[in-house]
């Protein structure tokens, strides 16, 4: 054989050893985008960490969930704006907010035939925001109230039917207000008899001498963890902004702490969960909406470690005694009661947070 035939040819050789390198490359490649798409990628609240809530549905499906924590709307589309597309596939986001996301191209429509909307509570399928240009993208998962929390055993629980004991001078200084301006503006505008949709520029006077009568009779304004503690320990028998997701998860330790829906109402707060247009693993992601509005992912996580709340799903398999705890039953007539967050445009909104920034600075 000839030193130059196309076996022993160099350049032959070179070309076969790159072209197998290439191959093995590519395989790994391959292997490597499978490996990533196996996983699930969850822009999630911290309700969804619990691993009682992630390890049925990961060891069901042979799949590991990523997720990453955020507080707030903003800062959830501000991680998503600085990720690569394709890079999440999964996100949860408070309803109202859905078309935020539509907005800016994110979101994937839902099948609804695929996922059990006839066994939502009828309020909280939140049609006006998770439902855009006919097509649906969000699916509340879980619902409460920012409304009174309170030590049924320090005040009179037939004063909490009423938003008008938070500026009683009966309770001077046994008040907490949660750090958190929407949902307490809320709060304020139902105190003087207002809609919470239909706010205006001019209801501003209004709400703020609201909101400095609140602040008049509170010892503390504080975020969750602060106010949460301050009802706990007994610092303070009231918060206003409290709810179930205050008073449910320290039921076992605190059974005295408990929540009303005054006969002026209370603020209705619900998350959905979204499905990214650009997820690369969109059967799984399915599956994972599926399996959080299941009635077993539903019971975790309307007890999820970290906060508990109403599971949107009728059936969810709660126990009897976490029922009464969420106060299951009396559902239909607190939602009749309730109305949506506030929703201001981006103009209202700015004046809503220097108006809360002048309750807080306030003496």
């Amino acid at each position: 054989m000839s030193i130059k035939s196309a076996a022993g040819n160099p350049l032959s050789v070179l070309k076969r050893h790159l072209h197998a390198a290439c191959a093995a490359t590519a395989l790994l490649l391959a292997a490597g985008s499978l490996a990533e798409a196996a996983d699930l990628n969850a822009l999630i609240w911290c309700d969804h960490s619990d691993p009682a809530l992630l390890q049925p549905f990961e060891e069901a499906n042979n799949v590991k969930v990523n997720v990453k924590e955020f507080e707030g709307t903003g800062a959830g589309l501000a991680i998503v704006e600085q990720s690569q597309p394709g890079d999440w596939d999964v996100m949860v986001i408070d309803s109202i907010d859905v078309p935020r996301g539509v907005e800016k191209g994110l979101f994937e429509p839902l099948p609804e035939d695929k996922l059990p909307f006839a066994d939502l509570f009828p309020q909280v399928k939140m049609d006006g925001s998770t439902v855009v240009g006919g097509k649906r993208y969000g699916i509340t998962e879980k619902f409460g109230y920012n409304t009174i929390g309170f030590n049924k055993t320090k005040v009179d629980p037939a004063d909490m039917q009423s938003l008008a004991s938070l500026t009683s001078d009966k309770y001077k200084g046994k008040v907490a207000i949660y750090d958190y301006y929407l949902p307490v503006i809320g709060m304020a505008a139902l105190a003087i008899g207002k809609k919470t949709a239909d706010l205006t520029e001019a209801d501003l006077p209004a709400l703020k001498e609201e909101l400095l009568k609140m602040k008049a009779n509170a010892k503390l304004v504080g975020e969750v963890t602060a106010s949460q503690t301050a009802l706990a320990t007994g610092e303070v028998d009231i918060l206003v902004g409290g709810g179930e997701w205050v008073t449910a998860g320290l039921a076992k330790e605190n059974p005295a702490l408990d929540f009303s829906i005054p006969k002026e109402g209370a603020v209705l707060w619900s998350q959905s969960l979204a499905m990214f247009k650009d997820s690369k693993n969109k059967d799984m992601a399915l599956k994972f909406i599926q399996y959080i509005l299941s009635p077993e992912g539903q019971a975790r996580l309307a007890t999820s470690s970290c906060y508990w709340g109403m599971p949107s799903n009728t059936k969810a398999a709660l126990t009897d005694d976490q029922k009464k705890i969420l106060r299951f039953d009396e559902q239909p007539g607190f939602l009749a009661r309730a109305q949506s967050y506030p929703a201001p445009n981006a103009e209202l909104d700015k004046k809503m947070q220097d108006m809360w920034t002048e309750m807080l600075q306030a003496k």
